[in-house]
């Protein structure tokens, strides 16, 4: 384990050593840079239904001159560019000319339009189709034929429209260039009904991926609802309305029953009960009291409240979950970049597939060009890769989205993939699998006087911030005994503290680590203090044993569970910790795991290696020690309570500091990479299948684009089965930590906080 002393590098301590936050707030995160020599530019995108949009986005970006890098985060909907020069002009043409709106990210988002607005285009074109059809089959055949031309037409004029646009703008084989080609040669060879029955059926298959796209994201636009536009702040008795950008780290605001919170904050107020169902995936609330931290997001659920601000602008608890989820998005799966790269080729084959198809049989055979035509043409609506290219990414936003809604976030979809590979856990042990708060149990003193040891201890252990100090330190105020002016404290790595008490060197320190020998008698009481699961520190003055502290940390309530429902999933679980063997063997017999025992960080590191050789390995942990082993391991999974490095470090993180949500998340993962199977066999399933009735004369066009809106339907439909993944299953596990709990009870009765 490790300690962090002031103002230098972590070092290792005590075996259950761990840093957390001062005072539990959440510090920032760090932004990430850009690139030197250039400025960045952000903006929020309007208009975009499916992953291929932001893709074309990123194309048409690439050429303009000075931009080095652009990225699209299409579950934020945010644009993100280095460039070189001054370039916001030249993005906001390049993206309208595409057909997507820019807005700036102070700006509020644009009011949607009615629903019967927004299928306008779509109901006319389908009342055109009507008309044209009821024309014909009423004997009018000629005005029939003219009144499917000039559907057509009009359905064709914003698509072809778009397919130009993006061909000056780098993406010369989108689907609107496949719709408009087949489209414009069924006209000429007489096929004009199928030409507006085409357009028809690919509007509608537009409406679903949008449709889609919004369920997709509807949770990460629920985070950024989250964030209020102001805040009440209170200087001199005087309360002032101020933008969230004026607020500042010291600053104390206001927030009325039912309000949330606009930055994390630090609770002035005696007590009160906050719903941060939002931020946790558990609607229940919790009770803080003063001196304790509430996030961003959170909402006042009885009373008025005074809460002093911890957090710098654009750092919250909500604004660094976005940032990690616009990340995420960059991450994209081994297997999405596959199906990504592999569009790029499969779309221009296609179309040259679709060419020989129409002219080699006439030339070479003899047959009859408007029959090979059709049929090519068929062929190149049949090769659209719509179904392709959103069956992974429709998959994985659903699924990180459905994880998100049970509290655990994950990295990307490259993390999520790698999650259902998983077959062993390594977990830390304290603040993972135990509650991380340790306590005082036996004092055994050379001397007879256990006060006069605890309060020695204590004053080397002053200011020190690890779960063995604060127990320590906690022990001697309960017993109210004072303390000496302890000076010259520091840290000896992998042993222990030492500081001058009172002129005399007093040494805290693990018993294996102790040069002198120590008497039968003591290393029998140690040992049967280990033996039941406790840590032991010896106290010396002046190279002379004064006495032994032992305190023991206590399992999570939920611990049993997770490690059982793990094995359900036949994953392997291991325990890593630095804590001394006998300890070590107490906590894993209880949860009948294997175990390593004495380990420094190093030392787990090494210890990852190993395991992840044989079988793809998750290790689990909440401090600055776990950070190495986390970046060695297959994936890194945090705890929600853990350290800022250990929650930057990981692939993924447990949100409500829920140990059973590993389970749950692991689940998911495999149902998600299962779910990505099933949309790839159905694209190219349906593909296959109606290209052979294609070439045997069995289908037609309309019957094709029905084929490919079909498959677009069905994967889309598919992977949105994952959100109902999303919703919490049982009621969450008690925990030492300040997280939401369950309550039942009458409306009138605060939540009680549960100990």
């Amino acid at each position: 384990m490790t300690i962090r002393p002031e103002n230098g590098p972590a070092v290792p301590r005590f075996a259950t050593l761990k840093m957390r936050p001062l005072n539990g707030a959440p510090a920032p995160e760090p932004q990430p840079k850009p690139e030197a020599g250039t400025t960045r530019y952000s903006w929020y995108i309007d208009g975009m239904d499916c992953p291929a949009c932001a893709r074309k986005v990123e194309n048409a970006l690439r050429q303009v001159t000075g931009i080095v890098s652009a990225q699209v985060a299409f579950a934020s909907e945010k644009l993100t560019v280095d460039a070189q020069r001054d370039v916001r002009q030249a993005v906001s043409d390049a993206v309208t000319r595409i057909g997507f709106t820019l807005r700036d990210i102070d700006a509020a988002p644009a009011q949607p339009r009615t629903a019967w607005r927004e299928q306008l285009p779509l109901l006319a074109l389908a009342a055109m189709m009507a008309i044209s059809w009821l024309l014909t089959q009423s004997g009018a055949t000629q005005a029939g034929q003219v009144a499917f031309i000039v559907t057509t037409l009009v359905g064709l004029w914003p698509i072809a429209r778009q397919a130009l646009r993006l061909m000056r703008s780098g993406n010369p084989f989108a689907i609107e260039t496949l719709m408009s080609v087949a489209a414009i040669g069924a006209l000429f060879i007489g096929a004009t009904a199928e030409a507006a029955m085409v357009l028809l059926l690919f509007m509608i298959g537009e409406r679903l991926e949008s449709w889609a796209a919004t369920r997709a994201r509807r949770g990460v636009s629920a985070l950024v609802a989250l964030k209020p536009e102001t805040a009440t702040r209170l200087r001199e008795g005087k309360r002032e309305t101020v933008a969230l950008a004026a607020l500042r780290p010291g600053d104390v605001i206001e927030v009325a029953a039912g309000g949330r919170l606009p930055a994390d904050g630090r609770l002035r107020s005696a007590f009160a009960s906050f719903d941060e169902s939002a931020l946790t995936g558990e609607s229940v609330p919790v009770e803080r009291t003063r001196g304790e931290s509430v996030a961003a997001g959170a909402t006042s659920v009885d009373r008025l409240v005074e809460l002093d601000v911890v957090s710098e602008p654009g750092h919250s608890t909500i604004d660094r979950i976005l940032q990690l989820i616009e990340e995420a998005d960059a991450r994209r799966a081994p297997i999405e970049r596959f199906i990504d790269r592999f569009s790029r080729v499969y779309t221009p084959l296609i179309m040259g597939v679709a060419l020989l198809v129409a002219i080699l049989p006439p030339l070479l055979f003899g047959l009859p060009w408007l029959e090979w035509i059709y049929k090519g043409l068929t062929l190149l609506l049949i090769g659209c890769p719509c179904a392709l290219v959103i069956s992974t990414p429709a998959a994985i936003t659903s699924g990180l989205a459905a994880a998100a809604r049970r509290g655990a976030l994950i990295k990307g979809g490259a993390a999520l993939e790698q999650l259902s590979r998983v077959r062993q856990v390594a977990f830390d042990k304290t603040g993972t699998l135990t509650q991380g708060k340790p306590q005082v149990t036996v004092i055994h003193a050379a001397d007879g006087d256990e006060n006069a040891l605890l309060a020695l201890a204590a004053s080397v252990e002053q200011g020190a911030t690890h779960p063995l100090a604060q127990a320590i330190l906690r022990e001697a105020l309960a017993r109210d005994l004072p303390l000496s002016q302890a000076t010259d404290q520091r840290t000896l790595a992998g042993s222990g503290i030492e500081a001058t008490v009172a002129g005399r060197r007093v040494l805290l320190s693990a018993p294996d680590k102790l040069t002198q020998a120590l008497s039968p008698a003591w290393q029998t009481r140690i040992a049967e203090a280990e033996a039941s699961g406790q840590t032991v520190v010896a106290v010396i003055r002046d190279e002379q044993l004064m006495g032994t502290l032992a305190l023991r940390d206590t399992l999570r309530e939920d611990a049993r569970q997770a490690i059982a429902a793990l094995q359900r999933l036949d994953v392997k679980c291991v325990m890593l910790t630095g804590d001394n063997p006998r300890a070590a063997q107490a906590i894993a017999g209880e949860l009948a795991l294997d175990y390593r025992a004495g380990l420094l960080p190093a030392d787990k590191v090494a210890a990852v290696n190993a395991l992840n050789h044989d079988a793809p390995l998750a290790m689990v942990g909440d401090g600055i020690n776990d950070a190495p082993a986390m970046k060695a391991a297959s994936i890194g999974v945090a705890m929600g309570c853990g350290t800022d490095v250990a929650l930057e470090t990981a692939d993924a993180a447990l949100t409500h500091n829920r140990l059973t949500g590993l389970a749950e998340m692991m689940s998911l993962a495999r149902a998600t990479h299962a779910n990505i199977r099933q949309n790839i066999a159905i694209a190219l399933g349906l593909k296959g299948i109606f290209l052979v009735t294609t070439l045997a004369g069995m289908t037609g066009l309309w019957l094709a684009v029905l084929a490919d809106t079909g498959a677009t339907v069905l994967v889309t439909a598919n992977a949105l089965r994952l959100l109902r993944r999303g919703k919490p299953a049982h009621p969450p596990q008690k925990t030492n930590h300040p997280v939401p709990e369950r309550w039942i009870g009458p409306a009138s009765k605060p939540p009680r906080r549960r100990r």
